[in-house]
């Protein structure tokens, strides 16, 4: 079989890619540890610079790239896949090297409506199994066909033998109709994982944090924030939570709650289409505007963000101008399946 060799120019780590296969895919099959999110090319996660060596999209171009990334050698490693052996440069990631990605079945424990459109699922797994994660990281559910759908965990690393998801509605989801309408408790989900490089950094434990959701973007920042109270972990956490009206921010209470009892937690909404049930103390705008808002210099500050594309590349964009670094500012960037319309993806959220 046709292979092409990738090395990365900051460690002189190596490895092999198939032909047919993507830099991504290679890379993480072989233990070396990658930045990326949601592996279709939309986050832009995965990007790296081409030193030596060309690729090619064999699906579609490159979405999260601009002209001028590619004018510059920039790849989306997740759908790049080469023509020829690699020198590229990347980020790789450490923390999650010896983490086992498991595939394991899943018992429904509980369903709740959160929201009219946001379902949390408690789901139970085999006796004496566990899945070992970092707070942020998320778990695929398989489905038939080969199909997949990513969703974050909400829960903390340390619950024992079980794990959360909020699951949000989308108009044409096969799967989150399923959700809502079929699934029931004790019903069976395969799932796969943990997935994804979004977790806290500790190189700097001394740095504030902003944490930032856009609506079911708030559950792996419950995990984070959860995992760090557990710990003792006293740095600053400023929470930002956005959504369309106030009733779609599903558990306020809740980090509310964080700031009432650990004076290092401070909390914030943001509501888009604000209506006569708005608090008078929400920020009426996108979430990101109550990010700048609040904090006109994030140079010293990390930055995580969890939430849909289109308000991850808005803020990315706009915290940049703010004084952020870019390895300073982390994000896991939520996509629907596939077979979602193109017009959903499309829609603010």
């Amino acid at each position: 079989m046709k292979q092409f060799e990738v090395t990365i120019a900051s460690s002189g780590k190596t490895f092999k890619v198939n032909k047919g296969e993507n830099v991504l895919v290679a890379a993480l099959r072989q233990g070396v540890m990658l930045p990326y999110s949601c592996k279709n090319g939309t986050c832009g996660s995965c990007k790296g610079k081409l030193e030596k060596g060309d690729v090619r999209y064999p699906f579609h171009p490159p979405l999260a790239l601009e002209n001028q990334d590619i004018a510059e050698g920039f790849a989306l490693l997740c759908q790049a896949e080469p023509t020829e052996d690699l020198l590229i440069q990347v980020r790789e990631i450490e923390a999650v090297r010896d983490i086992q990605i498991r595939m394991l079945p899943a018992r429904v424990l509980e369903k709740d409506l959160l929201a009219e459109n946001v379902v949390r699922l408690r789901l139970k797994l085999p006796a004496a199994q566990r899945l070992q994660f970092l707070a942020g990281q998320y778990i695929d559910v398989l489905l038939s066909g080969g199909k997949r759908r990513a969703f974050s965990i909400a829960s903390c690393p340390s619950l024992e033998n079980e794990i959360e998801l909020h699951i949000r509605h989308v108009e044409g989801g096969d799967f989150t109709g399923h959700v809502f309408d079929q699934l029931q408790v004790r019903d069976i989900l395969r799932l796969e994982g943990p997935q994804g490089n979004f977790f806290v950094r500790n190189d700097q434990p001394q740095r504030p944090m902003i944490m930032m959701g856009g609506g079911t973007g708030f559950a792996p920042l419950k995990s984070m924030i959860e995992d760090l109270i557990e710990h003792g972990d006293r740095r600053a956490i400023h929470l930002y939570w956005g959504a369309r009206t106030q009733a779609e921010l599903y558990l306020d209470e809740l980090p509310r709650k964080w700031a009432r009892e650990h004076p290092h937690i401070h909390y914030r909404t943001a509501v888009s289409e604000p209506d006569e049930k708005t608090g008078e103390n929400v920020f009426q705008g996108l979430v990101h505007e109550a990010v700048v808002a609040d904090h006109s210099d994030l140079a010293d500050f990390d930055v995580y963000m969890s939430g849909p594309p289109a308000m991850i590349e808005t803020a990315r964009r706009g915290f940049m101008e703010h004084g952020i670094s870019t390895d300073r500012l982390y994000y896991d960037s939520f996509e629907f399946g596939l077979d979602v319309p193109v017009r959903v993806l499309a829609r603010p959220h």
